[in-house]
């Protein structure tokens, strides 16, 4: 075997591997009961995985932007290039949605080259889909060295099989340490001229959701990623070493995303109880003020910080533009949305009244636990972050 090798749990991980699943099991219990504000939550979350996977690679995204990629509209905020990024991300994303529960799909080599043609099909100039010619260095930009060379171009092809191989044979380890191992080993070597640290966090998002453990929006990390983009650069410094070796341990990478997925799945929880505690107070402020239930959708992505647009609105509640005219006038009379710009650049954001409530509503928040609360500061002893 050439791929860096999978190590087993230690007696610190068992205990964090149980309360991952029970996380989980408890959110699938949850989700399998309908609830009004499940369809928002979920694709905020995958918003909020485009951008954080996006945003390692040193692209600013907004929030609404990244929905914007999701609902097939133009960016508010983002230029040409960077909102092409999103869609690119988006449509591996979307490929990942489509295959999760597709029980005649097999990750191989087609399959992962595929992705990588989806995500960079808008620039020919990086040769979506092939792989690499040539040496592959990653570069950081702050000292002006090469931090990491990937293994000989050469040996991209039969690592990259082999890679895929193990995925489609071995059922034997856990799906939270197996999806690791896939992102760590393709990251690792590298095969694509641009877009490896993205397309190794699709490839954990598909194998995690391939592997039975929920859903990909509740189930990526990559918004976790985006969030602690010096942590991840420094664990795979740490663990690469700065060259393809992977006869090196894997076990602090495996902590480290284990550590993601714990914070990760009680950040889930407490957005899903805070969105039920919202909502409440939605219907309590649509019954004293005589508004359209319909509202509560658009309330409620003003809540996480979208900026609302009329043509979203239109589509989602299909009404008529007048009525959504109407509806939205109201709610900025009531201070519930705030307006900026003029004619069609109109978007509306939280107004002060629901800045108040959403004040109100989450002025007690869980508080999360870190499950390896030694591993920030020893990671802040790696000299050299990859970038």
């Amino acid at each position: 075997m050439s791929l860096y090798q999978t190590p087993e749990p230690d007696l610190e991980d068992q205990p964090v591997l149980e309360r991952i699943y029970a996380l989980r099991a408890e959110l699938a219990d949850v989700l399998r009961v309908p609830r009004r504000w499940a369809g928002g939550l979920r694709r905020s979350m995958l918003a909020r995985a485009i951008q954080g996977s996006n945003s390692i690679e040193g692209y600013e995204v907004k929030l609404d932007d990244a929905a914007a990629a999701l609902d097939d509209e133009e960016a508010l905020s983002a230029d040409e290039r960077t909102f092409a990024e999103i869609r690119g991300y988006r449509q591996a994303l979307g490929y990942v949605l489509a295959m999760a529960q597709d029980a005649d799909f097999r990750i191989d080599v087609s399959a992962v080259r595929g992705m990588h043609f989806m995500m960079l099909s808008h620039d020919l100039t990086k040769s979506p889909g092939s792989y690499r010619q040539g040496a592959v260095y990653v570069h950081d930009e702050a000292t002006g060295e090469n931090v990491y060379e990937g293994p000989p171009a050469d040996q991209v092809p039969a690592l990259v099989a082999e890679l895929t191989d193990e995925l489609a044979t071995d059922r034997t380890v856990d799906p939270l340490i197996g999806a690791a191992m896939a992102h760590l080993n393709l990251v690792m070597i590298h095969p694509f001229r641009d877009g490896n640290g993205r397309m190794a966090r699709a490839l954990q998002t598909l194998v995690l959701s391939r592997g039975g453990i929920g859903e990909p929006a509740f189930s990526s990390i990559e918004e976790w990623l985006g969030s602690n983009t010096e942590d991840y650069y420094r664990v795979l410094a740490a663990t690469g070493a700065g060259a393809w070796r992977p006869e090196r341990s894997a076990a602090l990478w495996i902590k480290f995303n284990l550590r993601a997925h714990h914070i990760q799945a009680q950040t889930v929880r407490r957005r899903y109880r805070e969105a039920g505690k919202l909502w409440l107070a939605f219907d309590e402020l649509i019954e004293r003020y005589g508004l359209a239930d319909r509202v509560a959708d658009e309330l409620f992505d003003a809540s996480l910080g979208f900026r609302i647009r009329r043509s979203t609105y239109v589509r989602r509640a299909e009404i008529e533009e007048r009525t959504a005219s109407r509806d939205l006038s109201k709610l900025v009379d009531l201070k519930l949305l705030h307006p900026i710009g003029e004619t069609k650049g109109r978007h509306y954001v939280m107004g002060a009244r629901l800045a108040d409530l959403v004040q109100t509503v989450l002025a007690t928040r869980e508080s999360l636990e870190d499950p390896y609360p030694w591993m920030r500061e020893r990671l802040a002893t790696v000299p050299t972050p990859v970038r």
